[in-house]
């Protein structure tokens, strides 16, 4: 019964063995095709800039009001607007005005991406079981994987800055929105489809006129997930050079700055809670008129 001694030294050792050769080949394959990877991903970088430019460079009355604006269009209730205008004149008021804008261009471009790429993710699960088996388990395993740990494939990659940053917050906020859409879709009810098809729509005429449509709430709710969790994450992506509200956090606990942090992190809870709302009103109204339509 030695061997049972020796067992738990063995396999110490093959797991260090597999560790080195995995390190060395992602560390092999940064240093030759990191810099092309990182051209790739230039006009993203470019996009970021300039959202945060528009918004740190432009008149605070003006960003102020279009984004009272966009709550109004969102929200339609007028207790968000003035909310949203008094948090936001709170936080100009406190000097964070620049850390928040960039923070709202991050979210803005995160959510903007992540949308891009999971609702046709989302789309295809809807239409094929078996991409739906196989997606599933990795987003089950993205879902519980700590936000830090996104950190260091990305930084090894690309190194530090804004585009691993922005690509950190997209892997670890994608999920929801691929998750919802797939569920929205396949709960539109199928007496629906079947009179779409009992009136020779097509299959993109079905999806473009009754399955989106009537799966939108569904997947506003998933939009609004991505935006929170767009916004958990930038605070953790701060440690890798992202710049906005979560460096100041990241200072004040490197330095017990205390009232750094607590306002800082109002900012961040104020902010949240701006996107939380309108969002959420804007799949509650979705759904009214729906109800409405289909009566």
């Amino acid at each position: 019964m030695s061997w049972l001694n020796e067992f738990p030294s063995l396999g110490s050792e093959q797991l260090s063995a597999m560790r080195r050769t995995i390190d060395g080949v992602f560390r092999g394959f940064t240093r030759e095709y990191g810099e092309a990877i990182e051209r790739m991903f230039d006009p993203l970088r470019d996009f970021l800039l300039f959202s945060e430019r528009l918004l740190t460079q432009s008149p605070w009355p003006l960003v102020v009001a279009a984004i009272a604006l966009i709550a109004w269009l969102g929200s339609r209730s007028i207790k968000i607007v003035v909310g949203t205008i008094l948090t936001l004149m709170a936080i100009g008021y406190f000097g964070m005005w620049d850390d928040t804008m960039k923070t709202v261009s991050m979210i803005f471009v995160c959510t903007v991406v992540a949308l891009a790429i999971g609702l046709p993710i989302g789309i295809a699960m809807s239409r094929w079981d078996r991409l739906q088996k196989i997606v599933l388990p990795s987003l089950d395993v993205m879902q519980t994987m700590p936000s830090f740990v996104y950190l260091i494939p990305v930084v090894m990659l690309l190194g530090i800055g804004r585009v691993p940053g922005l690509l950190a917050v997209v892997i670890y906020a994608i999920p929801p929105v691929i998750r919802f859409t797939n569920l929205g879709i396949r709960l539109v009810d199928t007496d629906l489809l079947e009179a779409a098809d009992a009136f020779g729509a097509s299959t993109w005429q079905k999806m473009s006129k009754v399955q989106l449509p009537l799966a939108l709430p569904t997947i506003m709710a998933g939009v609004n997930q991505t935006i929170m969790l767009s916004l958990a994450m930038v605070v953790v992506a701060s440690m890798i050079g992202v710049q906005g509200l979560g460096q100041p956090v990241l200072k004040a606990i490197s330095n017990q700055y205390f009232t750094m942090g607590v306002f800082n992190g109002l900012a961040i809870v104020g902010i949240a809670i701006i996107f939380d709302r309108v969002s959420q009103a804007y799949g509650k109204r979705l759904q009214k008129h729906l109800e409405v339509v289909h009566g």
